[in-house]
């Protein structure tokens, strides 16, 4: 490559940058409720498959 000159990147597509828009994008406390939201729901989940193996060894 001579000076100056870039490669070509015929074979390559290259991506844009996300460009962060504040009235577009999520604020923080809704990022945060959501969240806790899904950590709630995934420890529901947890403490059910535990209740339900836990009767299912007691049954069978």
């Amino acid at each position: 490559m001579s000076a100056g000159k870039r490669p070509s990147q015929t074979g390559t597509a290259q991506k844009r940058r996300h460009k962060f828009n504040p009235k577009r994008e999520p604020r923080p406390e809704v990022l945060a409720r959501a969240n806790h939201t899904v950590a709630w729901a995934a420890a529901w989940v947890v403490v059910g498959f535990l209740v339900i193996a836990t009767a299912a060894r007691f049954l069978f």
